[in-house]
């Protein structure tokens, strides 16, 4: 009971926002005309902290032409409208959002020109304004999406607790390694086909089949004998089918900003670097306190062991019924 009620503890801080993934970023898109005149489509949670508002500032000149139209698209607020910003058009103008600091998000925009060129970038709390550039720079594209893999990778509460598990599950380094790197293997291949297009599910089939992934662990690790589980037995085989999952999972946070065209390879392969980056923080972080645990087992009671493998497991069986509702009703 005392292991349920923590768990339960865990559901109700991570689960009650009704997502495993913090606040989603917002997202701007320009698209501009040739005779100067932008297309603005703006994207905002439709639940946000209290008092806190999000809302893009653009430059001055830029006059609306008619009036807004504001809808609610499930759980976001979309604006849609058209401006003239005149004949010097948005090229090294300054726009900004508003309100990213005080809500704890990012905004994802993205700038269509008329001949063609796009120009993609992530204004974030700490820099929220961007001169609009002629042109996309390479480094700009790197930063932006190495930033992108990091705070995906963080943001997701599922993501997080999955490695855990294999940190609790795993009962040597040498095991811990060969599984967090198959689990790697499986999520890069994966992302890598869903965001150039070749492969792709129903995102609510793919974040519910996450959810599965977390059951599945924590009850591997509950077993009476876990070191006889077939997971660590052979830790390169069920994490590399579970990193396929996730790593659909991953490609969904590219679905809205997109791949620049000119830079393909060099942004997909900067947000693999950055979820990488922040898989290795979560398991350095993590895993003296899991070998703490670990040496400390034979002395504590049973239900203080038990506790994070059965927290992980009643979140995932909370996510599977919340996404499946989800998914069923969407």
């Amino acid at each position: 009971m005392r292991a349920l009620f923590l768990a339960w503890l865990a559901v109700l801080s991570l689960a009650s926002p009704g997502s495993a993934h913090r606040l989603a970023p917002s997202f701007l898109s320009l698209d501009i005309t040739a005779k100067g005149e932008v297309d603005v489509l703006w994207k905002t949670p439709r639940v946000v902290p209290r008092g806190v508002r999000i809302e893009p500032v653009l430059p001055d000149a830029c006059q609306p032409l008619g009036e807004a139209d504001l809808q609610a698209e499930g759980t976001a607020w979309v604006t849609r409208i058209r401006l003239d910003c005149g004949s010097a058009g948005l090229i090294g103008r300054r726009i900004s959002v508003q309100g990213l600091e005080e809500s704890g998000t990012d905004a994802l925009v993205r700038i269509a020109f008329a001949d063609g060129r796009e120009v993609r970038t992530i204004l974030t709390r700490t820099s929220p304004t961007m001169d609009v550039p002629g042109k996309e720079s390479l480094s700009r594209v790197f930063t932006d999406y190495l930033r992108l893999g990091i705070g995906h990778l963080l943001g997701g509460p599922d993501h997080l607790l999955f490695v855990l598990g294999l940190m609790l599950l795993m009962p040597t380094t040498r095991k811990l390694l060969a599984a967090v790197t198959a689990f790697t293997v499986g999520h890069s291949l994966t992302l890598a086909l869903a965001a150039l297009g070749i492969l792709g599910l129903p995102q609510g089939l793919v974040e519910l089949t996450i959810a599965a992934t977390l059951v599945v662990l924590a009850r591997e690790t509950l077993l009476p004998r876990p070191e006889a589980s077939a997971l660590v037995r052979r830790p390169w085989i069920a994490p590399t089918a579970f990193g396929l999952v996730h790593g659909l999972g991953f490609a969904g946070a590219l679905a809205e900003l997109g791949l620049p065209g000119h830079a393909i390879p060099l942004a997909l392969f900067a947000f693999n670097v950055g979820i990488e980056i922040g898989q290795i923080g979560v398991v350095v972080a993590g895993w003296w306190a899991v070998r703490a645990l670990a040496r400390k087992r034979p002395s504590l009671p049973r239900w203080i062991v038990e506790a994070p493998a059965t927290a992980i497991g009643t979140l995932g069986v909370f996510w599977c019924l919340q996404r499946a509702t989800q998914w069923l009703l969407s």
